[in-house]
């Protein structure tokens, strides 16, 4: 007998498809799932990769009182995001062999720094043969002043009998270390780069002396 013979529709029955219509296979479906779950992925690995590059922060941080920084940074070691940071924004770290670079973005009390604001900053610096302070905004770079210079180095530097220093960073022209500041600018970093420190092998990082910094008049 043939298949078509022995084919009965009411002698033979096929169970119904309980299934959501969702789950129940379908070409255009799967197609239209696929373009979704792509879309979803793309757009999660750009928005990340784009918040760890714009605004995240860099690896192997080395912080010593309110200072931060970096010695990965532009050696074989750096990290791909920190790689990623640099070339975008075209600043060029200082090489392991020539020293480390310290960042501050907040004061003593913490609060983030206010380019409206005087600060002093005071103490000692880790050992180093030269070290140089300068004032950039938030996206590291340097801004007009009245001075004309936007820092000042360690071999210019008014010292304390101790060796202690105590620099006054203002817009405007303080007596003694002076840093000059820009009130308009968009935030305040402050950048102390230590030359010839043994910090970049990684020895003498306990018990290190960093200067403090304090809040003065804000307008």
């Amino acid at each position: 007998m043939s298949t078509i013979e022995s084919f009965n529709p009411e002698a033979t029955w096929v169970p119904p498809d309980r299934r959501p219509a969702i789950l129940r296979p379908s070409r255009r479906l799967g197609a239209l799932a696929l373009a979704y779950i792509l879309f979803v992925a793309l757009l999660t690995g750009l928005g990340s990769a784009y918040l760890a590059v714009e605004k995240g922060e860099l690896f192997g941080a080395l912080r010593l009182g309110l200072w931060e920084a970096y010695p990965d940074a532009g050696t074989p070691d750096a990290d791909p995001y920190s790689a990623a940071m640099y070339a975008r924004t075209g600043r060029i770290p200082l090489a392991s062999g020539e020293g480390l670079a310290f960042i501050a973005d907040r004061d003593g009390a913490g609060r983030p720094l206010d380019p409206g604001c005087d600060y002093r900053i005071f103490g000692k610096t880790a050992p180093s043969r030269l070290w140089t302070l300068v004032s950039m905004n938030r996206e590291f770079r340097l801004v007009a002043t009245v001075a004309g210079r936007a820092g000042l180095s360690s071999d210019h530097l008014l010292r304390k009998p101790d060796g202690s220093f105590e620099i006054t960073a203002a817009p405007y022209a303080r007596a003694g270390n002076w840093l000059p500041t820009a009130p308009i600018a968009d935030g305040l970093v402050f950048v102390l780069r230590l030359y010839d420190t043994p910090l970049t092998t990684g020895t003498g990082v306990a018990n290190v002396d960093m200067p403090d910094i304090e809040r003065g008049r804000c307008r």
